[in-house]
């Protein structure tokens, strides 16, 4: 009978994302050091960007011997740092992500999202809610989530957002998803907020970006629509992109017709780019992303 200590260890992990100057043998020496200290790759791929000559790597390992995951994955991340000269990031597999929503008056993407995370398909938990507007007060303490009302105009928004910035560093959010949030966060509030922030476009960019992109599609004639999401910079809708998708439209659609067919785009590539990230599928560069498979 197999033993039961054993495969809880088999079910844990440790995710690593390199990336840093390519050099010959990066690839078997990670998988060396993996294999003396007694692991078992479960997944690897890699990536190389051949005109900045920046290598990319995302390897998922189960460690046999070590019990104690984060230190193995300490030990490896000064390894890949002193010895390959690569920037780290790491991950375990019981990692449990604290994310808040930010919201203002549509509901899609938000019901969306709580509800897989409560279906238990992401390993995250939602610490609350921050609005600009009431609408989703309700929706939101009946699912048990805290309920954040601050109102923005533009004399209270620095105040508004200082009072964000406590909450959010006060509940250790890790992950911020701005769910169809219309305001522009500040260039101060992320440079403070100390997590990334993903956001969902309801264009796809570089098309259309800034207000009312459906309305600005149909003016335009567009025969596709999209929906981009993104991590969020200081450039509005400029931030590296983690996922797109497009649907077809004609000339019979008006404006509202297009927000319609334009909700379910914005649902399914929200949830794409998010599910990447608390999977620690996206390295960010540049203003661009490598999102591994």
């Amino acid at each position: 009978m197999p033993d039961p200590s054993r495969l809880s260890r088999m079910d844990r992990s440790i995710i690593t994302l390199l990336h840093g100057p390519d050099q010959p043998g990066i690839v078997a020496r990670v998988a060396g050091w993996i294999h003396q200290h007694g692991g078992n790759v479960l997944h690897a791929d890699q990536h190389l960007d051949r005109q900045e000559n920046i290598f990319f790597q995302r390897v998922e390992w189960n460690p046999q011997i070590s019990r104690d995951l984060r230190s193995e994955a300490d030990a490896f991340s000064s390894f890949a740092h002193q010895d390959l000269g690569m920037n780290v990031r790491i991950a375990l597999s019981e990692d449990r992500p604290k994310i808040a929503l930010m919201v203002s008056r549509a509901d899609h993407c938000f019901h969306d999202l709580v509800l897989r995370v409560r279906s238990g398909e992401w390993n995250a938990t939602i610490t609350g809610i921050l609005s600009n507007h009431h609408e989703m007060r309700s929706a939101s303490e009946g699912y048990g989530l805290d309920y954040l009302y601050l109102p923005v105009t533009q004399d209270s928004k620095k105040a508004v957002e200082e009072e964000q910035l406590a909450w959010l560093k006060s509940q250790g959010v890790e992950l911020v998803i701005l769910a169809r949030y219309m305001q522009v966060l500040s260039s101060d509030f992320l440079d403070r907020v100390g997590c990334p922030v993903i956001n969902i476009h309801h264009s796809f960019l570089p098309s259309f970006a800034g207000a009312k992109p459906y309305h600005q599609a149909y003016r335009r004639g567009v025969k596709l629509i999209g929906a981009t999401a993104h991590y969020v910079t200081e450039d509005l809708d400029e931030g590296p992109i983690i996922e797109q998708d497009v649907t077809r439209v004609s000339h019979r659609h008006g404006p509202g017709e297009l927000i319609e067919k334009g909700r379910d785009l914005e649902k399914l590539v929200l949830s794409r780019a998010v599910r990447r990230h608390l999977q620690n599928r996206v390295l960010d560069y540049g203003n661009k992303t490598v999102v591994f498979d």
